[in-house]
């Protein structure tokens, strides 16, 4: 860890390098040969640019290496040390691109691309929806156990994708949620709490649409689990179900338009926006 001007421990600079992650291995690689010129121009050693930018000296070598993926404070820190004019902490651009995992790269990839997503949930509240607390719950009960700095990388990542919500104009979003999913206390009551009420905030956007699935209801297209259809401005789409078609993405217009009645069936079956509000909203209140 690096550590504070107070002598204190601070934040870990980044994460370690996925070496199946090819793509993102050169870039952290090229990124770091970049710092270690600039530093050596500078005519500072390793252990004394750590103590400036108040990292310890193996994390410095350790991100010159291409071994350890920076965080974006620690370019900007760097910039600002090798009065570097902003040209360090414009490689944080390049870095955004590869500092989570390839596969949720490639979702995010996805997501910023779709114009419509579909989406229902039968265990946990869909990521996109997830709050910061609800999320790293999440990941720290996942089996085998995460370390701390897993657990941190998953949460950035799943937040990150979340920028979706910013987007002008949004994609016209939908999710079903299982009744169960509201009610499982993830996190402790308050996190279940916190995670209510930002539904109910993200439910009142116009692009968005929340629906609750009730557990009494008796007819239920979507027994056989979590369905995902993102649609594209192209026309094309990818879809995924973990009970059919052996739980792959799927492309084929065949395939795409089994996944889209199933998800049509379940929104049908499900309470209405309105309703699911007015649900949630009572759910709140009883928690």
């Amino acid at each position: 860890m690096g550590v504070d001007s107070d002598g204190t421990e601070a934040e870990e600079p980044g994460w370690d390098v996925d070496p199946e992650d090819e793509q993102g291995a050169a870039v952290v690689a090229a990124l770091g040969r970049q710092l270690k010129a600039w530093r050596e121009a500078a005519s500072l050693r390793p252990a004394d640019f750590g103590a400036a930018i108040q990292y310890g000296e193996d994390q410095v070598r350790k991100v010159e290496s291409g071994k350890r993926i920076p965080r974006p404070e620690y370019l900007d820190r760097a910039d600002e040390v090798l009065n570097a004019g902003g040209r360090i902490s414009a490689m944080k651009a390049d870095l955004e691109q590869v500092r989570y995992p390839k596969k949720v790269r490639d979702l995010a990839k996805l997501e910023a691309r779709a114009v419509e997503i579909g989406a229902y949930g039968n265990h946990n509240i869909h990521g996109l929806l997830q709050t910061e607390d609800y999320a790293r719950a999440l990941f720290e009960m996942a089996q085998p156990p995460q370390s701390p700095e897993q657990v941190e990388r998953g949460v950035a990542a799943r937040l990150a994708r979340q920028s979706i919500f910013e987007r002008t104009p949004g994609p016209a979003l939908s999710f079903v949620q299982e009744e169960v999913t509201l009610q499982r206390t993830i996190g402790g009551t308050m996190v279940l709490r916190g995670q209510l009420e930002r539904l109910l905030e993200l439910g009142r956007f116009r692009n968005v649409t929340i629906q609750v699935m009730p557990t009494a209801c008796a007819d239920h297209a979507g027994m056989g689990g979590r369905i995902q259809v993102l649609k594209f401005g192209d026309g094309t789409a990818v879809g995924r179900s973990e009970g059919i078609f052996y739980g792959r993405p799927v492309t084929d217009p065949k395939h795409l338009q089994i996944l889209d009645l199933r998800y049509g069936t379940i929104r049908a079956q499900a309470l209405s926006p309105r309703e699911s509000l007015a649900f949630i909203e009572t759910l709140l209140g009883e928690t």
